[in-house]
Order: C-alpha cells, then structure tokens, then sequence
C-alpha cells in the first residue's frame, strides 16, 4: 500500500474534500493523486502556505510551509521612508 499523508491539516484543508492518510494499491496511483492535490492546494487555497511533495518509500507526504512575506524592496538602510 501507497499512502498520501499531509503533515498539518490547515484550515482550508480540512474544509476541502480532500482526506488525509488515504492509501493507495499502485504507487503511480498515490503518485498522481499526491500531485493532484498538491497543485490544487497551492492554487486554489487561500494562499497563506506553501504545498510542496516527497516521496519516502511508500508514504507520499506533503509538507506545509507558511508563504515567505512579499518584500518591499527597502534595503534596511532607513533613506526609503
């Protein structure tokens, strides 16, 4: 068995129709579902963290990461304000 694990359930996860810690017979069948649900999320959730894949053996997991803050192009030196 070939199983899809997200490491922390975030908000827009548990309110989507995705589930986690499903298992799969084939693993190009986990494979694809894990890609499949990691392009949504990072599409199609709120845009407050970043989904990224990898594969271990049989697990499939995919990690939350909070998005890093958009720069504001100030170098830090104080002349920008």
């Amino acid at each position: 068995m070939f199983t899809i694990t997200v490491e922390k359930e975030c908000g827009c996860f548990r309110k989507s129709d995705f589930t986690n810690n499903v298992s799969f017979e084939t693993k190009d069948d986990a494979l694809i579902e894990a890609m499949k649900m990691v392009k949504h999320m990072n599409e199609a959730f709120c845009n407050k963290h970043e989904f990224r894949l990898e594969e271990d053996g049989q697990k499939f997991d995919i990690f939350v990461a909070e998005k890093p803050k958009a720069h504001s192009g100030c170098c830090g030196g104080g002349h920008c304000s």
